[in-house]
């Protein structure tokens, strides 16, 4: 995943560069319904992990700690990195308010603010996943199974989540679908919120 990743970014960037003007016109309604359809996909994901859900019901209301902290965390890391950087309070928290979810922060801030910050999010939250994939082991297995959702962001509740569940085990596995769905939900609410600061 990682690769495809890397490869579909620099085949992106190498067509951007390469086609003319006039044929990237029709771009932003192609990645809004790229969007939905993955959107779709997640939810009918969501929606076929019926045993996850049970077991979900027996952890109670304390698992919705997690996304919540790391929330915080998220926000407060990215503001810190902001302020060493010289960014404004409000685009350094939107940025991290992205959680991860580099398709959707990335496209919100470059339609509701700047190309250039919706670019730093793409980038930034990109290199979150990629950094995840090599992490989770190494704190799954230095610190602890729950310490290793937190890298993933909201990215727990799919490409993350096979690595977390082989890395960790099932109850762990639960609340990293928990932790990326209720992230997933927040980036479309804090991303304008904050950048709107």
């Amino acid at each position: 995943m990682t690769i495809l990743v890397l490869i579909c970014i620099v085949l992106g960037g190498l067509l951007g560069a390469a086609l003319p003007p006039n044929l990237t016109t029709h771009l932003e309604a192609l990645t809004t319904g790229a969007l939905c359809f993955m959107l779709v996909g997640i939810g009918i994901e969501l929606g076929s992990q019926k045993e996850a859900w049970l077991r979900l019901r027996c952890m109670g209301w304390r698992i919705m700690l997690v996304p919540v902290l790391v929330a915080v965390g998220s926000l407060g890391g990215a503001v810190a990195a902001g302020f060493f950087l010289g960014m404004p309070i409000k685009e350094a928290s939107a940025v991290g308010a992205g959680f991860g979810w580099y398709s959707l922060s990335g496209v919100i801030l470059s339609k509701i603010y700047s190309v250039e910050t919706g670019a730093l999010a793409f980038m930034t939250n990109i290199m979150r996943e990629l950094i995840s994939f090599v992490i989770i082991p190494i704190v799954a297995a230095r610190i602890g199974n729950l310490a290793a959702v937190a890298p993933g962001g909201a990215t727990t509740m799919d490409t993350t989540l096979p690595l977390i569940a082989r890395t960790t085990d099932a109850d762990t596995a639960v609340i990293a679908l928990v932790n990326g769905t209720t992230l997933s939900a927040m980036v479309p609410l804090l991303v304008p919120l904050l950048i709107g600061l």
